[in-house]
């Protein structure tokens, strides 16, 4: 793994899970951190390997795609993403 990534295991229920690489800074935006507390509640705090995320692959990459976006200043930083996408984090 390269260094300033974290590696993510993805996928909901009845999906094959997919390995993703995102870059660290990410974790700081608020869609990240839903994510992460997803994987928490579904998973529980302490995880082995690749950080997994009980998020459909299609839904994950629509998030990444806003984070990426916000993160290079193409996005609006201020809208709350979240409420556009309804339980976008169960599966």
């Amino acid at each position: 793994m390269r260094k300033g990534f974290v590696a993510l295991r993805v996928g909901g229920e009845g999906e094959e899970k997919r390995r993703f690489f995102v870059p660290v800074e990410y974790v700081n935006h608020p869609l990240f951190a839903g994510l992460l507390k997803e994987a928490e509640e579904e998973y529980g705090f302490v995880q082995e390997g690749p950080i997994a995320i009980p998020c459909h692959v299609e839904v994950f990459r629509y998030v990444r795609e806003i984070i990426y976006r916000d993160s290079t200043g193409g996005g609006d930083r201020h809208r709350r993403h979240a409420l556009h996408i309804p339980n976008c984090f169960k599966s």
